[in-house]
């Protein structure tokens, strides 16, 4: 598809658009109506404060760390640093890497942080995600209110820049209350956030930064994407820091028509569309914004690099269905259902030589070495730098993996006696040697890697 579209564009660019062009705040409400912004006033200072020195915290921590991701099966470096805060036992994957939270300090939970500066810091995360929460809540009730009664939208429009903002306390009591029951669980699960990524980059330390294809916008930190792995129709949400006040030249041939690019910005376009223009909105210090409902599916959006250095907290509802410690955990426990010990002479045996029984604990051994032991390993041991909440979750792990191996050799074993039926034996072969095949050839993409 970007292939296609550049080519339809040769050396043309699409038109954007920024809050000093006339039109802007109306394509915004016709065409990305469900970008909420937030400006930096509406949040209270204290927790600009705690945020922002937690962010400083964990980058003096050396705490924000390039992915190393695979695209089409290459591996790249992201010119981004990031890391992951968020409910203890929550992992997040993305472009075929899965990042395992730092937890945040929640009630019942022993989090043992390398220094209570880092725990500060991550509680101060926690409280942001409250909040951000709560703003998503009252923003998506705005709009159902707008959609379906057609009574005044909840959002105010800034006079001087035309950008549909939120106000403190846009959705009354007696608004909030008119929603049923269903609906406002709906709400509050599509805004429950269960993690942030968190972002950092310095634009004077990066030699080359790919330009904006589509409509010149300049330089991008973060190319155009959906993100991954949310819930369906779950909002994300943005708090933006950009150290502003640092004292950087403005080189005139990097002058855009449009944009300030000396001021970090967030990019939108509706996805794979070519008639409508595109959006560039400046983010300044303590600003945020929410990508409501299904925004994320039908538009793509990147960040726009400034000069000074940026940090960013997107909060998200991941979809844990098959990524949290809890999950594998009990998915190891259902393949170990297969091996049992004989009482007296201590020996290993399978209980089951059934194809589908070997297929599911097999499929599972994989489940554990691949999408959790070799992806924290990979690049696991910088968590230790915050906490070491996640080692006694991978030795656990690993001896089950290791019981795993056990079972499959056992499988082998049992295949050799050919005490089963030609057809029945069969059977298990072929399911069992395509899940074997599959395993040497991760093995062996891993290694490399």
């Amino acid at each position: 598809q970007k292939r296609k579209l550049l080519e339809e564009l040769g050396e043309n660019r699409l038109p954007y658009l920024t809050p000093a062009n006339a039109d802007f705040h109306q394509v915004w409400k016709s065409k990305y109506s469900k970008l909420i912004f937030g400006k930096s006033d509406v949040v209270p200072e204290d927790l600009h404060q705690v945020v922002q020195e937690g962010f400083l915290t964990l980058r003096e921590h050396n705490c924000f760390f390039q992915d190393l991701v695979r695209i089409k099966g290459r591996d790249f470096l992201t010119p981004v640093s990031r890391i992951l805060i968020g409910n203890p036992g929550c992992t997040y994957k993305y472009l075929n890497t899965r990042l395992f939270t730092v937890p945040w300090p929640v009630e019942g939970c022993d989090i043992n942080y390398c220094s209570p500066q880092l725990r500060d810091a991550c509680k101060a995360l926690l409280r942001l995600n409250d909040y951000l929460h709560i703003e998503a809540v009252k923003a998506l009730q705005g709009q159902s209110l707008f959609e379906t009664k057609e009574i005044k939208d909840t959002t105010a429009i800034d006079k001087e820049q035309n950008l549909p903002l939120l106000e403190e306390g846009s959705v009354s009591k007696d608004q909030s209350s008119c929603e049923p029951e269903d609906d406002y669980r709906s709400l509050k699960s599509r805004t429950s956030y269960n993690l942030t990524l968190l972002n950092y980059m310095d634009p004077q330390e990066m030699p080359y930064l790919k330009q904006e294809p589509y409509f010149g916008m300049g330089n991008m930190a973060v190319s155009w994407h959906h993100d991954e792995n949310l819930l369906e129709r779950s909002t994300v949400g943005v708090y933006s820091y950009s150290c502003e006040g640092s004292t950087v030249e403005e080189n005139n041939e990097h002058n855009l028509k449009g944009r300030d690019p000396a001021v970090w910005h967030v990019g939108l376009k509706v996805a794979w569309d070519i008639e409508t223009p595109g959006l560039a909105i400046p983010l300044h210090q303590g600003d945020f914004y929410l990508m409501l409902d299904d925004l994320n599916v039908t538009h793509q959006h990147c960040v726009l690099a400034g000069f000074s250095p940026r940090f960013s907290s997107t909060h998200r509802v991941a979809d844990c269905s098959r990524g949290t410690l809890e999950y594998i955990l009990g998915q190891c426990e259902l393949a170990l259902q297969n091996l049992q010990t004989d009482s007296d002479s201590k020996d290993l045996s399978l209980k089951s030589l059934d194809a589908a029984v070997i297929k599911q604990a097999e499929e599972i051994h994989n489940e554990v070495e691949f999408e959790w032991l070799r992806q924290f390993w990979f690049q696991g041991k910088r968590y230790l730098k915050c906490t070491d909440w996640w080692l006694k979750p991978m030795a656990k792990l690993e001896e089950f993996w290791r019981k795993m191996e056990i079972m499959s050799s056992l499988v082998l074993s049992e295949l050799g006696k050919m005490e089963q039926t030609e057809e029945k034996r069969k059977e298990t072969i072929n399911c069992f040697l395509l899940i074997l095949t599959e395993r040497q050839r991760l093995r062996k993409e891993w290694t490399e890697r």
